[in-house]
């Protein structure tokens, strides 16, 4: 045993963490499904590419007018 090792220290966050993991065991596959539900969607690159093909370049400073 080495004389820099501390005891195994858990926040009380993560202890609570662990315990409401151990209660609820389906906690995870919910939180994998609200993501899939909200962030996960597939994502057509020709479509994407063509938006960003389209979009205009904005000048530096908007509200400039042309002094010309």
């Amino acid at each position: 045993m080495s004389i820099f090792r501390r005891p195994d220290y858990q926040s009380d966050t993560t202890q609570f963490i662990n315990q409401l993991k151990r209660q609820k065991p389906e906690l995870d596959q919910q939180q994998q499904a609200g993501r899939a539900l909200l962030w996960d969607k597939k994502v057509d690159r020709s479509i994407w590419g063509e938006y960003r093909a389209a979009q205009v370049a904005q000048k530096p400073y908007v509200y400039q007018t042309n002094a010309d």
